[in-house]
């Protein structure tokens, strides 16, 4: 068994020494003589003085519903809604954040959506990166369950293409190698991400990426490891999540070439108008490279988008290290990008840390309001959301430090129909 953090073994002495334990009584009695100044002073200055109240006593925090001012819809699905939220109590009141509101009657009517769902906030919970969507607080009620992510202001990466049309090459390289160091840290920790598309990036006040989204990840995969789960979106989707034949980790990174492949030339390389004829083209169809594309990106793209996995850049037990290696990529300091020392292509243009600017105003213009849910669960089934609720460690460091950090991000559902092409709907069979 574990040994707890407040276990504490009997028998320290197997020779029946107890010298160390005089000298120990001896200055726990010398301390008890002190009044509280002389104590203070004999510890020395290393020590830190924290004022005795229920935050530093008690720190963790109840939080419900009423514990956040709604102030905007950033999106919604079939699921629920997400707001843009300022908490109203404690030490990070009047801080922004992001909350989506899932409904639990519909969460639990499939059974693999309810795992998907606990999947994701056990993700978000494990998960700290740079370029990965930070979970502050999660809570429930009878009839919901809440995720309080950080606010990332600069919208989608879909919205920023979708003005674009085409990213030169140095900007693409530069998304794709924060993409590269994400799915990297989630592939070492085990996870798949399963639903890489520009509609799952966002980017955050300063320009850089965070992935969202983890409803589809896939937990406990390691490299010989195999799932044969049919989800994603149909246009980035791997063959061999096609073909049923069981998949792994390099499914990310044909994603990723079929990201790159949007990004250089305004579609995705295998696409038609409807699923059926796509799902024939990831299988069978040629690659077709426009001619204006460097030699560089030419040669990535065609190592990435092999069509059998072992085959295919990063399908191998080394995972991201081809790829970092590439030419395409021979401007790139991984060091200065993991410590975001490197300057993104685009900031986003807000105005103050609650604006929307970058979100679809179909949902922004919406009057926020989470809507009543008729439907509460019996306490049979209540109970697998059971151990939901959490408070990030972040959140008492920054108590220590005097507060929160103001921006922040969080993923969401969203319905905008595109001049690019129709939005990638994510799904699982």
């Amino acid at each position: 068994m574990a040994t707890g953090i407040f276990q504490i073994e009997g028998d320290f002495h197997k020779d029946g020494s107890d010298e160390d334990d005089y000298e120990i009584s001896d200055d726990i009695q010398e301390m008890e003589e002190m009044d509280h100044d002389h104590m203070i002073e004999a510890l020395g200055d290393d020590v830190e003085k924290v004022p005795l109240c229920q935050e530093t006593v008690n720190p963790k925090e109840k939080l419900g519903p009423s514990d956040f001012d709604l102030l905007k819809v950033l999106g919604k699905g079939g699921y629920g809604k997400v707001f843009l939220v300022r908490k109203r109590t404690g030490r990070d009141a009047d801080k922004i954040f992001a909350m989506k509101v899932l409904k639990k009657a519909t969460i639990v009517r499939n059974q693999k959506d309810t795992a998907h769902t606990k999947a994701e906030r056990n993700i978000l919970e494990a998960i700290k990166f740079p370029f990965i969507v930070d979970l502050l607080y999660a809570f429930q009620t009878g009839k919901k369950l809440y995720l309080i992510l950080e606010y990332l202001p600069g919208g989608e990466l879909f919205m920023h293409l979708e003005r674009e049309g085409v990213f030169l090459e140095d900007t693409a390289s530069f998304y794709l190698a924060e993409i590269t160091l994400a799915l990297e840290h989630l592939h070492s920790e085990g996870i798949i991400y399963r639903d890489l598309k520009p509609e799952n990036i966002l980017l955050d006040l300063k320009g850089h990426i965070k992935l969202t989204d983890f409803g589809l990840c896939k937990e406990s995969i390691f490299h010989a490891d195999r799932t044969h789960t049919f989800c994603g979106t149909i246009e980035y989707m791997a063959p061999e999540v096609l073909t049923r034949s069981g998949h792994g980790k390099a499914v990310d990174w044909w994603s990723l070439g079929t990201l790159m492949f949007d990004m250089l030339t305004g579609a995705p390389p295998f696409c038609s108008e409807n699923r059926k004829k796509t799902q024939e083209k990831i299988l069978k169809a040629k690659l077709v490279l426009p001619p204006y594309l460097t030699a560089e990106s030419r040669d990535l793209l065609r190592k990435l988008l092999k069509r059998h996995p072992d085959s295919r850049l990063g399908g191998g037990t080394d995972d991201a290290d081809p790829l970092k290696k590439h030419a395409f990529f021979r401007h790139i300091d991984w060091k200065d990008l993991y410590d975001r020392n490197v300057e993104p292509p685009f900031k986003p243009a807000v105005s103050c840390e609650e604006d929307v600017s970058q979100f679809d105003q179909r949902f922004t213009k919406e009057t926020p309001v989470d809507s009543p849910c008729d439907k509460m669960l019996s306490d049979s089934v209540d109970k697998i959301f059971q151990g939901f609720t959490y408070v990030a460690p972040s959140i008492f460091e920054n108590w220590g430090k005097g507060g929160c950090q103001s921006f922040s991000e969080l993923h969401l559902s969203r319905s905008l129909k595109s001049p690019r092409k129709t939005q990638a709907m994510s799904f699982e069979f």
